[in-house]
């Protein structure tokens, strides 16, 4: 059996949690895992991939640095020639953004399968568990041939990391300059110091009952002390309370953290589709009969006004002693 690829997905502030979290999955599983970096800063980041399972780190670089930048048709030309060079027949990565674009390309390249926003998988019988029609439906998917490409719901799998020793490999790829598709610049929002909502491990979100966005404050003060994200139901997003890059739900985007506030949020079908992968439910309501009440694990029956600060203040409280 060939090693397992990780495609390590980074930031300016260096490698995303979820990321880290693939490469405990793979060696759990009992797995020599090869991690794929392409961003130049594969020494930066040994001793953090080493501690979190990472068998082989491969500083994937190409000498006419078409790299530097991210361009999809390249950085797939990049991750296929690094899974061959290391002899790996499965890939795995975050099922993110940049994940979306490169992973179909991917496998396309390598005319396998393919199966996006996986919240579990079983790498030696090459299944997947994912869900579908807005989670009303879960589904096992079996995948075909000995090369597999896997893209993985952010924080959707519990594992914990092992260190290991890492052996350090310089991958160098000849690439062929793509001109089906241009990239003619990339445009970057100010960075607001905010919780990225895929990335973050508790989420507090509003729904329609937040009124206006300026009551939003008080959820992102609740957030501060715990280092949480604040996202918003559609409701919210429709009605002008926040920006849809805070949406979660079917048509938002898909979070799987550890603990999930949801405040006046009525728990519709098309919220719950987007969160309901969430370890812990907490849900803050004036309506008993909220149908969100019968989807959390634990609830709260109370003005979201009132709750919310005193939360603010037990946790600012708790953060500080």
């Amino acid at each position: 059996m060939g090693k397992l690829a990780v495609f390590i997905e980074t930031t300016e502030d260096g490698i995303k949690l979820a990321s880290l979290e693939l490469l405990s999955a793979g060696q759990n599983a009992g797995q020599e895992v090869c991690a794929l970096v392409l961003d130049g800063r594969a020494d930066a980041y040994r001793e953090e991939l080493a501690e979190h399972g990472a068998h082989t780190i491969a500083a994937v670089t190409s000498p006419d640095g078409l790299l530097d930048d991210y361009h999809p048709g390249l950085y797939a030309q990049a991750v296929v020639a690094a899974m061959q060079d290391c002899d790996c027949e499965a890939l795995l990565a975050v099922t993110s953004a940049l994940g979306r674009d490169l992973l179909p390309r991917v496998a396309a390249a390598l005319d396998c399968a393919l199966v996006m926003d996986c919240v579990d998988i079983d790498l030696e019988a090459q299944t997947a568990r994912k869900s579908h029609f807005s989670g009303k439906t879960w589904a096992t998917l079996k995948l075909i041939g000995t090369t597999c490409v896997y893209g993985i719901r952010p924080h959707a799998l519990s594992v914990e990391a092992v260190a290991v020793e890492a052996q350090h490999r310089i991958v160098n790829v000849s690439l062929q300059a793509d001109d089906n598709l241009r990239v003619l610049r990339v445009e970057q929002k100010e960075q607001t110091g905010k919780v990225e909502l895929t990335e973050a491990k508790v989420i507090i979100s509003g729904g329609r009952a937040m009124s206006n966005a300026e009551n939003y404050q008080i959820l992102f003060d609740c957030a501060k002390p715990i280092h949480a994200a604040v996202g918003a139901s559609r409701a919210a997003v429709d009605a002008g309370y926040a920006p849809h890059e805070m949406q979660v739900g079917q048509t938002g985007k898909t979070v799987s953290p550890d603990l999930y506030i949801a405040c006046g949020i009525s728990g519709a079908i098309q919220h719950f589709a987007g969160m309901k992968t969430s370890k812990v439910i907490v849900a803050i309501n004036n309506d008993k009969s909220a149908p969100i009440f019968s989807k959390c694990d634990y609830g709260i029956v109370g003005d979201l006004f009132e709750v919310v600060p005193e939360l603010s203040r037990l946790l600012s409280a708790t953060t500080t002693e």
